[in-house]
């Protein structure tokens, strides 16, 4: 059985019925489907995220929400990429940076980026259990920045996910203020198990940059 995505377990059962005409609206407004700012004024995508609201509403988890449709639409409008990372590459991924100078190429202009399950963690929420992270939407907004959506904790037991989300250019010296590598293991024993872990906004950001290093090349075969 496939693994399920985020995108899988919201919008399996709206896309091809919303999503169509979000991109109609879009399109007749001459929009960049990247300026988040005119996507919400879409009256299509307003009535959206008035559906995916849960009744009790979100409060300032309204933001999550927004970046995650937000995202996922991007994603579908790529043509619903989906970039797995093997559990070969993943080690190569996480410890080998490219340099910000390198080019990687024609690379899509948005994904999700499934890893490995249960091998990346971050304390998403401070002073609570570190939660696993599934993968993350990743597109370009133009300018040399880049946005990257991380989705934590997705389980079959649980109705629904975490999500972070980070947003620049890719800093030139990243390094964390313990001198740890980054994404080495933050959890106890988590050396041992061959995990790793993001710290804050920053590391997500670096591995969005260099997913899209990796998809370029593994994505390519299936064009």
């Amino acid at each position: 059985m496939a693994r399920l995505t985020p995108f899988d377990l919201v919008f399996s059962q709206i896309a091809e019925r919303v999503l169509p005409e979000i991109k109609a609206s879009i399109e007749r407004a001459g929009y960049d489907p990247t300026d988040r700012d005119a996507v919400l004024m879409v009256p299509e995508m307003v009535t959206l995220l008035h559906q995916l609201r849960p009744e009790e509403g979100v409060g300032e988890g309204m933001d999550q929400l927004v970046a995650l449709v937000h995202h996922a639409y991007l994603q579908w409008e790529a043509g619903g990429l989906l970039l797995p990372i093997p559990e070969d590459r993943l080690e190569e991924l996480l410890s080998s940076p490219i340099s910000p100078e390198t080019d990687p190429g024609e690379s899509p202009k948005a994904y999700y980026a499934q890893l490995p399950q249960h091998r990346v963690w971050a304390e998403v929420l401070e002073g609570e259990s570190h939660e696993p992270l599934d993968g993350c939407f990743v597109h370009a907004t133009g300018g040399g920045s880049l946005r990257v959506l991380g989705v934590f904790g997705m389980r079959p037991e649980r109705l629904g996910f975490s999500v972070v989300e980070a947003e620049g250019a890719r800093a030139r010296d990243l390094r964390r203020s313990d001198g740890a590598p980054l994404f080495s293991p933050a959890l106890p024993g988590g050396a041992a198990a061959h995990l790793h872990s993001i710290a804050g906004g920053e590391e997500l950001l670096e591995l969005g940059w260099r997913t899209r290093s990796m998809a370029s090349e593994l994505i390519a075969p299936a064009r």
